[in-house]
């Protein structure tokens, strides 16, 4: 992993990365985080700055594309076993490479991560997802309620 012990040097946790190749807008997308106060636009141009600067001169990628970094935010980006296991109990949208079922797309509570595996209960039915074969996977927040969590703690 070129990227990670960068990102830790610099003090900020190494979430994960994404990439678009979209040949006319490709996007390397480079997730960091810091707990306790998690990162604001000044950290994201720091490790912007340096990172930018190792990939000029390692040139992992052939051609022009376009560096992002940023915050996992609120639909955080789930990339490991780990990132799984430290949101049990909440709701994630995970989207498979290869259908299980003949189902690729799937949204529920996350229940446990072992052995490779995610289990996933959508509907009261719990599906056991091969963590290999995760394409995406977001956690995915009840927005409605989370909004009106804040609008009653400003009243």
């Amino acid at each position: 992993m070129l990227l990670a012990p960068l990102v830790d040097d610099l003090g900020y946790e190494y979430v994960g990365i994404e990439y678009s190749s979209n040949p006319k807008n490709r996007v390397l997308r480079l997730y960091i985080d810091r707990s306790g106060d998690g990162v604001n636009l000044e950290d994201c141009e720091t490790v912007s700055r340096e990172v930018s600067a190792l990939l000029d001169v390692e040139e992992p990628i052939p051609g022009q594309y376009t560096l992002e970094v940023s915050s996992p935010g609120v639909e955080r980006p789930l990339f490991t076993a780990e990132h799984f296991r430290a949101h049990v109990g909440e709701q994630a949208r995970v989207q498979m490479l290869v259908p299980v079922d003949g189902r690729r797309k799937f949204k529920g509570t996350i229940v446990s991560v072992d052995d490779g595996m995610v289990c996933l209960e959508v509907d009261d039915r719990q599906w056991m997802l091969p963590l290999a074969e995760v394409g995406k996977a977001r956690l995915a927040p009840d927005l409605d309620m989370l909004f009106a969590d804040r609008e009653q703690m400003d009243d």
